[in-house]
Order: structure tokens, then sequence, then C-alpha cells
């Protein structure tokens, strides 16, 4: 099995060029490519027969990085990702500097700051967020494991990381909201 520095070079050419990938996260293996690239962002969507008008998420290393992608993270948001004792994706009011196509009509984007090792050296050294979005057509189950993961999937990425999912539970992030005025909303437990 190649090892991780190898991968991640190999991950980070494909997604430079605009390619789309399937990686494994720190939920459940996802598609994903530069989150800045509204045409690697619109392979995704036609990749998983998806709704433009259904939003993806993506995936920063650190709340340094998370600062920069929203107008104002909300104070609640750190206590949120502090104390969380599984994967969360919380859902920013006014997002900056990714493409538009990922962005909801509402103006909002779900952002993950990620806990898997790869993932967070991959967006470091892209310097720039990971859409992250599950590795299955729309309206279909969200696979388990690797095995899971049909051909259309597997034969419409650019590249597919060959390391192994590190959470054997494999689920999907939980999803918080938080309003402008600080609301939170539990979207996804």
């Amino acid at each position: 099995m190649p090892d991780q520095q190898t991968e991640l070079e190999k991950t980070l050419t494909i997604l430079k060029k605009g390619g789309i990938i399937l990686y494994p996260t720190d939920t459940v293996w996802g598609i994903g490519c530069d989150a800045t690239n509204a045409e690697a962002i619109d392979k995704i969507y036609a990749l998983k027969k998806r709704e433009e008008s259904k939003s993806m998420i993506c995936l920063v290393s650190d709340f340094k990085m998370l600062q920069q992608y929203v107008e104002e993270v909300p104070e609640v948001a750190y206590d949120i990702l502090k104390y969380a004792t599984r994967a969360t994706t919380i859902i920013y009011d006014r997002p900056l500097r990714v493409a538009e196509n990922i962005i909801a009509a509402d103006n909002t984007l779900g952002i993950r700051v990620v806990r898997d090792p790869f993932c967070g050296k991959l967006i470091r050294k892209l310097k720039r967020p990971i859409v992250s979005t599950s590795a299955n057509i729309s309206d279909k189950p969200t696979p388990k494991n690797f095995e899971e993961i049909s051909d259309a999937i597997l034969q419409g990425v650019d590249y597919v990381v060959n390391l192994p999912l590190q959470n054997k539970g494999a689920k999907p992030s939980s999803i918080i909201k938080i309003g402008g005025d600080s609301t939170v909303k539990i979207i996804r437990k």
C-alpha cells in the first residue's frame, strides 16, 4: 500500500489541475475537489446526479482557515466544535472566497474542521478548502465502506486515494446551523 506522503502528492496534483477525488474523510468516503474551483464542483454535481440547489459542504484544516472563509464565525461555533464528541459540520452565514456554486441559495455554507490527519495535511498543502460530499449517487445510501461505493462513482472521479478510512464506524457528520443571531438548530444528529 502506498504511503501517506505519496498519496498526498498524487492527490494534490489532481486537485490543482481541477480534478475530483474519492478520498477517506474523517467521517465517510467522500468525493471532493478544490472548493474554489466552480468547474470541478460542477463535475461533482454531474457525477452524483445532484441538483445544484442541494449544496455540498467543504472541509477546512483548522480554525484559522475557517475564519478566512466565513465573514464572521459566531462565538458559539467555537464552543460547539471544542466540545463535540464526533465530527460536526456547521452551516455558517455569509461564506467567503469559495466558488458560488457551492454556496446555498440562502448564502450559507456547511463547513467542517477536519480531525483526520490525511485530510488536514491535504487541505493545508492545497491552502484552500476541499469539497466533501458522500461517495454516492444522490438519493442512494451513503456507502459504509469502500466496497459499497458504486462503479459509477469509482470510474467518474479523476483519482481514488489509496488509503483506508480511519473512522471504522463510518457515519456522516452531525450538521448544525447557526443563525446570524447565534440561534442553534440541529439539522442532522
